[in-house]
């Protein structure tokens, strides 16, 4: 007989149906009788019998969507698919980072467009490219899977990309360049981008961002996939695989911030666009390379019918008693299987508990209710999930707010000092570098300096917790923006003092750049240690069905954060600058004579209120425990 299929329901009895100690006992009893059904992990992962990792209910699948033998198992997946993996992000990043840096420069120099108006432009594209990736999210998990979603949004992004390039390099597409130098460009006399150039630019433009939102939050979770969870250093293999999946991140930042710089100052907007054209492209080919290595895993069917079925049930029965005599107990399937597909099993939990009057279920339901009338324990329990991780991505986009000021923010101050190391003159655009390089060292020693330093400390096998390492980046992230103030005090102060108060674009040969590398390196830290904290616990805390918009949400943090940084801006310029007075803002054009100092003060306050934030939404918040359901069988069969 199998225990593990079966067509009927089992009803499981709420926690708080029996409330007098009359009946004590007989609900101790239950609840023993309940953990047969969920066997708890004290690892999470780890079977209640110290057997080993025990498996999800998302089953390993070929790109046929049959289940892998075990024969098959040792033949794909681990380190070597992902590898193939890593070079799709990797190109993605760089062209990501390298639109990022020359979009805004390319805006202003070529299409004569007002630098303030490109930067806002770039901004709100990087935040809707980011904040779409929940639709990228959506796609693999309910329909397409996560290979096919990264294949068809790849594919995208090399269009994009080429269309961006033919942008670069055809006279027809861009303004008349003639006649105009840089005091006609500073003074806006250039001829402007006809209303048709503009349109063909933020279609290609907007098309990249396109694809970027269904690559992004499908990567790093189609690596994680190809790992074993019944393997005991599952753990260990899903910690290493974050970090270096943030390294290949880095380094296609690095190649942004040095060589895509240098072809473009060399050679060209043609080439520096084109070469990201080629590195995609390549990375896509790499990417098809290693299909046959891949393991997948079958989409559960659309996520959003799912919530949107919890919250129509749940509001049907929301005047319906738990106590009430026509309560039968809380609705679920017998056995292993799951009712959503490629889903494990999710214990009951006691919050939200108004969501649970989904899985309520009475006399009058019947023996096949409508799913939006009864829903499973299960599916209620994904909803609630996700709405329990949303505190924690929301606090990350004060971070992510602070890395795009520190683009253009950095940026301005590099043009006013003096970028060169002996006869080298490092470009200035190429200064968004560092962060990178300190991201890269950080990664580099991560696992013999900081693990077992901190492992003394907090006890922790991996030397710190998802949530600590979120902390420690937000942490650190306020001491990068207080430092900043004060760099940037004394750098204006200097610059009034020898007469450079005009001259915001004429570098001070006396003062270094290279005073930047403290707050870079302090960004870059913060940025390790959060993000790659933030996208292992999305990973693992979210429902095994929908693992890929967990991973959406960082990404949909990062697009915020974008967003934020644009309305943060028009704030300020409206509220600390006045025309008719000639009182420049805080975020004057001429850094000299505006306050970047009390900006960025502005900046440590605010990321002081949303570390306090954090850190009440860090201690409320409780891991989630990895549970197998069994049958009554199955656990007197133990």
């Amino acid at each position: 007989m199998d225990h593990d299929v079966g067509t009927g329901a089992r009803e499981i009895k709420s926690t708080e149906l029996v409330p007098t100690d009359h009946y004590a006992q007989e609900d101790a009893n239950r609840r023993k009788k309940l953990g047969l059904y969920f066997l708890e992990s004290d690892d999470r992962r780890m079977s209640a019998l110290g057997r080993g990792y025990t498996p999800g209910g998302a089953t390993p699948v070929n790109i046929h969507g049959k289940p892998l033998p075990d024969y098959k198992m040792s033949k794909t997946g681990g380190w070597i698919a992902t590898f193939f993996i890593f070079g799709n992000e990797m190109a993605e990043r760089m062209a990501y980072f390298g639109l990022s840096v020359n979009m805004v420069a390319f805006m202003f120099y070529v299409m004569h467009r007002p630098f303030e108006v490109s930067a806002n432009a770039v901004n709100n594209f990087l935040g809707i490219s980011q904040a779409s990736s929940v639709l990228g999210g959506f796609l693999a998990d309910a329909y397409l899977g996560r290979y096919w979603t990264i294949a068809i949004f790849a594919t995208i992004y090399l269009a994009g990309l080429t269309g961006i390039t033919i942008c670069a390099t055809m006279k027809t597409l861009v303004p008349n360049q003639d006649e105009c130098s840089q005091i006609a460009l500073l003074l806006g006399n250039c001829e402007p981008a006809k209303s048709w150039q503009m349109l063909y630019l933020y279609t290609v433009l907007y098309v990249t961002g396109f694809g970027a939102a269904g690559i992004r939050p499908c990567v790093s979770s189609f690596g994680a996939d190809q790992f074993d969870e019944r393997d005991r250093d599952y753990k260990a293999h899903l910690d290493r695989f974050f970090n270096f999946f943030y390294l290949s991140v880095t380094v296609g930042a690095i190649v942004a911030f040095t060589a895509v710089v240098y072809l473009q100052i060399k050679h060209g907007w043609g080439y520096a666009f084109g070469s990201l054209a080629i590195a995609m492209a390549t990375s896509n080919l790499v990417f098809f390379l290693g299909t046959p290595l891949y393991r997948h895993r079958l989409p559960g069917g659309s996520p959003l019918t799912r919530v949107a079925q919890v919250l129509v049930a749940a509001f049907r029965k929301r005047k319906d008693s738990f106590h009430s005599s026509e309560f039968v107990g809380l609705y679920e399937l017998p056995g292993k299987r799951s009712a959503i597909k490629g889903s494990s099993k999710i214990a009951h939990t006691d919050d939200f508990r108004c969501l649970d009057k989904a899985a309520l279920r009475l006399k009058e339901d019947g023996a096949c209710p409508s799913p939006w009338k009864l829903c499973t324990v299960t599916q209620v329990e994904e909803v609630k999930i996700l709405v329990k991780l949303v505190p924690v991505p929301a606090c990350t986009i004060m971070l992510n707010l602070v890395l795009t000021e520190f683009l253009t923010l950095s940026v301005q101050q590099a043009y006013t000092l003096n970028t060169h190391i002996g006869r080298l003159k490092l470009p200035v655009t190429c200064m968004p570098v560092f962060p990178g390089l300190s991201i890269f060292l950080l990664l580099s020693l991560y696992y013999s300096v900081f693990v077992p330093v901190s492992r003394r400390i907090t006890g922790h096998p991996h030397g710190a917790s998802q949530l600590q390492r979120v902390g420690i980046g937000l942490a650190v992230s306020i001491l990068s923006v207080a430092v900043s103030g004060i760099f940037e005090s004394y750098r204006r102060h200097y610059s009034i003092q020898h007469g450079y108060e005009a001259s915001f674009l004429t570098p001070m040969p006396e003062l270094s750049a290279y005073w930047l590398l403290i707050q870079y390196c302090l960004i870059g830290i913060a940025e390790v240690f959060c993000i790659v904290g933030l996208l292992e616990f999305l990973y693992e805390e979210a429902p095994d069905a929908m693992r890929s918009i967990g991973s959406a949400y960082a990404a949909v943090a990062g697009g915020l954060g974008c967003f934020g940084a644009t309305i943060l801006n028009n704030i300020v310029k409206a509220a600390t600058g006045n025309a008719q007075q000639r009182r420049p803002s805080w975020l004057s054009q001429n850094i000299n004579t505006g306050r970047f100092d009390y900006f960025y003060w502005l900046l440590t306050v605010l990321s002081v209120i949303n570390f306090c934030a954090f850190l009440y939404a860090a201690c409320k918040y409780q891991y989630r425990t990895k549970q197998v359901l069994e049958t009554t069988e199955q656990a007197n069969g133990l």
